[in-house]
C-alpha cells in the first residue's frame, strides 16, 4: 500500500476525506467539533490493536514576520521569496518544545492509573492496563509517539483519556503541527489535530474513548489546560494522587 500524507487532508473541510492508492480505497476520519464521535464497533473496528500516533514538529515562531524577514523583508528583498527559509538552531526563533502522549485509563473493576514516559509509567498490553506506550520522542522525529491500546480486552475497559503535554520547552500548541492519529484494526483511520490557539497551555485532553453499553466509541475532545496531569484529573474527575515527576536521561 503506498504511503498517504494527512497534510492533504485537513487542508480540506468536511470529518471524512478519502484518497485512493494501488492497495484500493482508503479514508480517514477526521474528529471535529461539529463530528466529534465515532464509533469503533459500527466500524467494525473494536477488537485487535489499537494505535495511536502522535506526530509534531517544531516549527519557527511568529518572530520571524516581526523581525524584518516578513512581508516588509521580501519587499525589499524580493529575491527572497524563492530561497529557502533558514531557521537557526539556537535562539527565540524556534519554537523548542518536546510533546508527550499519556493515558488516563479507569477499568470496568475499578482500577485507575495512568500511562506516561515520566515515572516509566509504560503500561501493559497484555495485562491490565491494556494499554502500552513504545517510547518517548524528544524531537518530533517522523515516526512521533506511539501508544497502543488491546481491545480485546474490550470489555474489561470503562474509558480512557489520551492526552498530551508539553513537558519542556514553548507553550504553543498552535505552531507544533501537532496531529493525534488513531490506527484501528480494521476501517478508517481517525484523526484529531491539535492547532487551535491555546497561549500557555500546557496540556490538552484529545479523545476519550469509552465502552458504553459495549459500544466503543471515540469521542473528540481537545480540551486544554494551563496545569498538567492534575488538571486534567479533576476535569474529567479521575481522583489520583499525582506528585511531581521527571524523565530520566536515557
Amino acid at each position: 500500500m503506498g504511503k498517504v500524507s494527512f497534510l492533504g487532508y485537513l487542508r480540506r473541510g468536511g470529518a471524512a476525506k478519502f484518497d485512493f492508492d494501488s492497495g484500493g480505497a482508503s479514508y480517514v476520519v477526521e474528529l471535529t467539533k461539529r463530528n466529534p464521535v465515532v464509533s469503533l464497533t459500527k466500524q467494525g473496528a473494536a477488537s485487535g490493536h489499537l494505535r495511536v500516533n502522535l506526530h509534531w514538529q517544531m516549527r519557527p515562531s511568529d518572530l520571524h514576520e516581526r523581525s524584518g524577514q516578513g512581508r516588509g523583508g521580501l519587499l525589499r528583498h524580493p529575491g527572497k521569496l524563492f530561497k529557502p527559509e533558514i531557521v537557526q538552531a539556537q535562539g527565540p526563533a524556534v519554537v523548542n518544545v518536546d510533546l508527550d502522549l499519556a493515558c488516563l485509563y479507569e477499568l470496568k473493576d475499578g482500577t485507575k492509573g495512568v500511562v506516561q514516559p515520566l515515572g516509566n509509567f509504560l503500561g501493559d498490553l497484555n495485562a491490565p492496563p491494556f494499554v502500552k506506550l513504545s517510547g518517548d520522542d524528544r524531537f518530533g522525529s517522523g515516526s512521533g509517539e506511539t501508544l497502543y491500546i488491546n481491545l480485546d480486552h474490550r470489555d474489561e475497559i470503562k474509558r480512557m483519556l489520551l492526552f498530551v503535554y508539553i513537558y519542556d520547552g514553548t507553550p504553543a500548541f498552535d505552531r507544533t503541527h501537532a496531529v493525534v492519529t488513531l490506527y484501528p484494526s480494521s476501517g478508517p483511520r481517525v484523526e484529531v489535530k491539535l492547532d487551535e490557539r491555546a497561549p500557555q497551555a500546557r496540556s490538552c485532553a484529545i479523545f476519550m474513548l469509552e465502552n458504553v453499553k459495549g459500544e466503543l466509541t471515540v469521542r473528540r475532545e481537545v480540551k486544554y489546560v494551563y496545569g498538567f496531569q492534575a488538571e486534567l484529573d479533576r476535569l474529567y474527575g479521575w481522583g489520583l494522587q499525582w506528585g511531581r515527576g521527571y524523565k530520566t536521561n536515557a
